[in-house]
């Protein structure tokens, strides 16, 4: 998977720095390389912007909002499973209402760390059938705008499109990257995890290790449509970075240097009221523990 970087203290450095990651890396030195070589979004429809990413210690996310969250909701932050700081989840394994004290940089449109939140507890966390983490913050919508000027990104509540131009905002790596969705795979196998009905970009998408829990934006609305968490590094087949495609019939499928995403409109009707996670509400497609 786009690994989330590796060590407390060289993330912790590449903050202070002002860096911000997303994908985990294999060290410093191959991150900063493949930065340099990094595809540069061009201009959205929407003017896609980082206002509302984060940059977590060795990931990226990003500040969210279902249709019907409130103002005085505790706000949400979304990113991978696998970036939790609890460690990776093993297959079948959720994690609900676990107390968390992570913090995030927020980052305003030009990508420059504004102020720092800081979560409450990890709402929602699984490496099953999808990957994603929710943490539930210790400040309100409103209290985050009042402050630092920035609203939430709006989940989309409907299932993507194939052809849809979308943009990877990744806040660790203050970076963004364009491309188009190519399809979807029906289940994603990567070493003992298996994703049902991924997202796949177009090539030009080519994130990197840090870019692990970017928000996936729709260029035409703004709305978030997946969350960023993998890709194949060296065509391998369903090993540790280098997740294969699985279809109905059980075909297998390994494309070098694409990569992925998992979607996120699922997740939207297991939000109730006050930012609540109730996995028993009705259209909730998250795993239950």
């Amino acid at each position: 998977m786009n690994k989330p970087l590796i060590g407390a203290f060289f993330a912790a450095l590449l903050l202070g720095a002002g860096i911000t990651p997303a994908v985990a890396a294999e060290s410093a030195q191959a991150q900063e390389s493949a930065t340099e070589t990094a595809t540069e979004t061009a201009p959205a429809v929407k003017a896609v912007t980082f206002a509302g990413t984060v940059a977590l210690s060795n990931c990226s996310g990003s500040v969210v909002r279902s249709p019907d969250s409130q103002p005085t909701d505790p706000a949400l932050v979304l990113s991978n499973g696998h970036c939790l700081e609890t460690g990776f989840p093993g297959p079948g394994e959720v994690l609900v209402d676990r107390p968390s004290t992570r913090t995030f940089t927020l980052l305003n449109a030009s990508g420059t760390g504004v102020g720092t939140l800081k979560a409450s507890k990890i709402a929602y966390g699984t490496m099953t059938d999808t990957d994603l983490s929710l943490y539930e913050l210790a400040s309100t919508y409103e209290q985050i705008e009042t402050s630092y000027g920035i609203k939430a990104l709006e989940l989309e509540t409907a299932h993507p499109v194939a052809g849809t131009a979308i943009t990877v905002a990744s806040g660790y790596w203050k970076r963004t990257y364009s491309c188009d969705i190519d399809g979807f795979v029906h289940q994603l196998k990567e070493g003992r995890w298996t994703w049902k009905d991924s997202v796949r970009y177009t090539p030009e998408c080519q994130t990197i290790g840090g870019t692990s829990g970017s928000p996936v934006i729709d260029d035409a609305t703004g709305k978030v449509v997946a969350v960023n968490n993998t890709g194949n590094e060296s065509g391998q087949e369903c090993t540790d970075n280098n997740p294969c495609e699985v279809d109905e019939n059980g075909e297998v499928t390994v494309r070098e240097g694409i990569n992925y995403a998992q979607q996120t409109y699922s997740m939207v009707p297991c939000i109730g009221a006050g930012n609540k996670i109730d996995l028993d509400r009705e259209g909730c497609g998250l795993p239950k523990p």
